[in-house]
């Protein structure tokens, strides 16, 4: 089996729910000590309206000021049409990522569409993705239960990650929304989909409480999972969770677990003790 772990760190999700606006040149600074960090992947910014996320209208400005190597990707995250050509128009993203949920309620509530509109948006991110030579990446929000008492079930969920696939997209994030997973789902929901897909990249978004995350890692790495969305001191989360220290999965959690079972990464310890300290500025 695969032991090589890809490591997202997600900035724009650690930041875009804070009240207060963070400085621009503050922003750009801390995710130029994550590239230093050597992640494959960060998620550091949006494409939507300021006034659904006023904490990312200056996304633009932020990427402006970013030292990029070739060892990082950069990932937006866009709601529209409109959003994906702008992001699109820059050479420094190489991802796109929609948040697609399989909850009619949380799609309204997130993206003002239902979920037959957000397809269409899907069809318009891929083609917009294939015309500037971008990769889509679609999260799936809900995909370990549903708190509005709607019909929930796997084989829902595994339906509409094959409509996706069959329009093209590889890449594809199962999210824990509000943090309502366990161990035992992770693990039948991972294993369902890597059995039923083995030809996507699948990783995992999880919102957790801290006490619940390493068991949860472990979960889903024994499962086969691969790619894990984490942030600095798990910072973030979701505003409709009723637990405000359900976060997200902590970088530092998912590294104390590869050091456990003497796994392999490529990040630059020194570089992100730094990012850490950083990270303070922001966030405490």
């Amino acid at each position: 089996m695969n032991k090589k772990v890809k490591i997202v760190e997600c900035p724009r999700d650690a930041m875009q729910g804070l009240n207060q606006i963070v400085p621009t040149k503050l922003k750009a600074e801390y995710i130029n000590s994550l590239i230093k960090v050597g992640f494959e992947y960060i998620d550091f910014g949006s494409f939507v309206s300021s006034k659904i996320v006023p904490q990312m209208s200056d996304t633009i400005d932020v990427l402006k000021l970013l030292n990029i190597d070739s060892n990082t990707s950069l990932l937006a995250v866009v709601l529209n049409k409109k959003g994906a050509e702008v992001a699109a128009s820059f050479d420094e993203i190489k991802i796109l990522g929609y948040p697609f949920s399989i909850s009619e309620i949380f799609q309204k509530k997130n993206s003002n569409k239902s979920i037959k509109e957000s397809l269409h948006v899907v069809d318009q991110i891929i083609e917009i993705c294939y015309q500037n030579n971008k990769k889509p990446l679609i999260y799936f929000s809900m995909a370990f239960g549903n708190p509005y008492n709607e019909v929930w079930d796997k084989s829902i969920l595994l339906n509409y990650i094959n409509q996706i696939k069959n329009k093209g997209v590889n890449l594809i994030s199962l999210a824990d929304t509000i943090g309502n997973s366990d161990t035992n789902s992770i693990r039948d929901i991972f294993y369902s989909c890597a059995v039923n897909f083995t030809d996507l990249d699948i990783g995992l978004h999880l919102h957790s409480h801290p006490s619940d995350s390493f068991n949860k890692i472990q979960s889903a790495w024994q499962s086969g999972c691969r790619r894990f969305d984490v942030a600095i001191s798990g910072y973030g989360g979701c505003p409709f969770a009723q637990d405000q220290l359900v976060g997200n999965i902590s970088t530092q959690q998912l590294l104390n677990f590869l050091a456990k079972n003497n796994l392999e990464h490529s990040l630059d310890l020194l570089a992100l003790e730094n990012s850490y300290n950083k990270s303070r500025d922001i966030f405490d």
